[in-house]
């Protein structure tokens, strides 16, 4: 997964869906709290867009990381915005 003196990162983008829904300032304040705290995280954040870069290591995955997204994703406070999906 990872090798020494090196960082293996997964992006995890979430679109806004809903024009009423909050926007992404808002937003990745609450999808950050969901998600575990000590995952290293690095966000960029657009009005309708977020993109998590997140750190991985010998126990957080890719899939670890996008099953946790989903299930924060799936919080009502996030109601409006989904995955974005290449």
């Amino acid at each position: 997964m990872t090798t020494p003196g090196r960082t293996d990162y997964v992006d995890i983008v979430a679109v806004r869906d809903d024009r009423s829904a909050p926007a992404g300032e808002t937003t990745v304040i609450r999808l950050l709290g969901l998600l575990p705290g000590h995952w290293p995280c690095l966000p960029e954040v657009r009005a309708d867009r977020i993109r998590l870069r997140i750190a991985l290591d010998a126990v957080t995955d890719p899939r670890t990381v996008s099953s946790a997204v989903s299930r924060a994703l799936a919080d009502s406070a996030l109601r409006g915005w989904s995955r974005h999906r290449d």
